[in-house]
């Protein structure tokens, strides 16, 4: 799957693969294209009493060795955090509208 997102004003695409699939538990996307040097995002849904609660785990490393770290550190870290935040929200707002429409 390929898919855009805007980081500090450049547009960027990342090509991710699923590599692991538990249907209703969990799947995995690595990249294998786009700007980090690796990418490996764990996503786990568990079922709570009034819904399902979804667990991101997201590990990268940066391009760029100690400049990459250090990029990190001061900027990507907290925006990748928004992102993920803001993605997350957007995709619980899809998913309880369609069940609200059903």
């Amino acid at each position: 799957m390929t898919w855009e997102a805007i980081h500090f004003g450049i547009k960027q695409r990342l090509t991710v693969r699923i590599t692991e699939f538990d249907y209703s538990n969990r799947f995995v996307d690595e990249m294998e294209k786009g700007a980090f040097k690796r990418f490996y995002h764990v996503h786990e849904f568990v079922e709570k009493e009034n819904g399902t609660l979804m667990i991101d785990t997201f590990n990268y490393t940066s391009p760029f060795g100690p400049i990459g770290e250090l990029a990190d550190q001061m900027l990507l870290e907290q925006s990748m955090k928004d992102f993920l935040i803001t993605r997350n929200w957007y995709s619980k707002w899809i998913a309880e509208e369609k069940v609200k429409n059903e």
